[in-house]
């Protein structure tokens, strides 16, 4: 690696848009962060269940069902092991046993970046987490536990092989896919039209209004999708642009479920950036996101993300009751798009720019493993915070299979105050945070787990089926 390309590499990474200072500069009612593009004009108050009858056609059977609990497959660190494929593959089994249905893995192609987020060959499969057998025995061994397999797509940028215009490495020549500078947007120094969405500095973006860019795309993922044996894919910096070119590659390519990483500004107030209670300027741009892709795709929730670590650091938990009484992030609009989670490689790890709360890491698991939308769960928390973390997260887990608990769930909100926080989802599961004194007294509920600051309940299954 040149000194040209380090440079490259040293700018993207300093200005990496998620970025704990950028969540400080928007108000509610500031805009700017939204592509300059007609298909994405704010749609107020979004019938999203009218919507949703458009799409659920009888095709999409996982969207439909709602039942999905995603792993986060890697941190931040896991390229400097020894063939994180292998260590993956021996995992898979007992992954598959604890009930989730999908592994998000991190960008299995050439990167100028080991941990994969600087694409250059996307054809290429030799990386820091293992060589390509290893990572086809690995999706093969997925394949065989019924375990899905995630990819992470990261088409805002690409990385060139070559000098072009400016000096930069905006040229492709000698690997697949050998674009020249009209592929990048002109605005990151190439030849092509100006993005459509926000940029990623630093590097190359890619411009996807260029119809050879968007077939050369399409090949690529029915490759992922038809001959690796990935299932689902995962948008990596989906506000880079426009949803309806995301639309147009799922259509292309049909993955079983998508994921968007629409990573958005919060509102803050007050000279100290205080949270602002009401973000729902914020979680509406993610669902203009959605339906931008024609609802096709699913969402990483931000915004209930933003929420839950403020309510549980300040045991402010009516922040968790939004002003129509629904819980406020995107879940409470459209869940069945909503992928919730408390951390991941940006926010947590070794990054660690928005980290949950550690001490409250089995609260935010409390609330996203009882409530609708889908959740998301952290490798960290399951494999390096320890044993007592670990099993409340797999006891949870079961408590929501065991009662049918699934995206579209109903959450009635009991009490959202200084001292507690409760919610029943579909009259089968009770829960409540905080210390306050609170618990279901009516019925044949049973305490099904608790910890410090939580407790779940849950109705016998006679009593269900009765």
């Amino acid at each position: 690696m040149d000194d040209i390309q380090e440079t490259q590499l040293d700018g993207a990474q300093k200005t990496r848009p998620e970025n704990p200072s950028h969540y400080k500069l928007e108000s509610v009612g500031d805009q700017s962060s939204l592509p300059d593009d007609e298909e994405l004009q704010m749609v107020e108050q979004r019938d999203t269940q009218q919507l949703e009858n458009e799409i659920l056609n009888g095709n999409d059977d996982i969207l439909r069902n709602g039942r999905e609990i995603f792993f986060q497959g890697f941190n931040w660190e896991s390229h400097k092991q020894q063939s994180w494929w292998n260590r993956l593959k021996d995992k898979v089994s007992e992954l598959s046993a604890w009930g989730f249905t999908s592994m998000w893995l991190p960008p299995a192609f050439d990167s100028l970046a080991p941990q994969g987020y600087l694409p250059r060959d996307l054809y290429s499969l030799n990386t820091a987490y293992g060589s390509e057998g290893e990572l086809r025995n690995l999706l093969q061994a997925m394949h065989r536990r019924n375990l899905r397999a995630m990819a992470d797509v990261v088409i805002n940028h690409r990385i060139g092989s070559c000098q072009g215009i400016g000096g930069l490495y905006n040229r492709y020549d000698g690997m697949p896919m050998p674009w020249d500078e009209h592929a990048v947007t002109c605005d990151t120094g190439g030849l092509g039209n100006p993005s459509t969405g926000a940029i990623f500095e630093g590097v190359p973006n890619i411009d996807h209004t260029q119809e050879f860019v968007r077939n050369d795309l399409k090949n690529w993922m029915n490759w992922l999708r038809n001959n690796l044996g990935f299932s689902d894919f995962r948008f990596d910096f989906a506000k880079g642009y426009s949803a309806r070119f995301v639309m147009e590659y799922i259509q292309a390519s049909w993955p079983k479920l998508s994921i968007g990483e629409y990573w958005d500004d919060c509102s803050y107030v007050g000279p100290d950036y205080a949270l602002d209670y009401n973000q729902d300027a914020h979680r509406q741009r993610t669902v203009n996101w959605i339906d931008g892709c024609g609802g096709l795709s699913c969402a990483f929730d931000f915004t209930t993300k933003a929420i839950l670590q403020e309510a549980v650091r300040k045991r402010e938990w009516w922040r968790l009751r939004d002003a129509q009484g629904r819980p406020p992030g995107v879940l409470g609009m459209w869940p069945s798009r909503a992928v919730t989670f408390v951390d991941n490689h940006d926010t947590g790890s070794t990054q660690a720019q928005w980290p949950f709360p550690s001490d409250h890491v089995v609260q935010g698991y409390a609330y996203i493993l009882t409530h609708p939308g889908q959740p998301c769960v952290f490798y960290d928390h399951v494999y390096e915070w320890g044993e007592g973390l670990r099993d409340a997260i797999l006891n949870m887990i079961s408590i929501r299979k065991w009662q049918g608990v699934h995206s579209r769930s109903k959450v009635e909100i009991l009490e959202a105050n200084s001292s507690v926080y409760a919610a029943m989802i579909d009259n089968k599961v009770c829960m409540k945070l905080g210390e306050g004194d609170w618990c279901p007294c009516w019925d044949d509920w049973q305490l099904a787990t608790s910890g410090q600051s939580y407790a779940i309940w849950q109705k016998p299954k006679q009593l269900l089926t009765a």
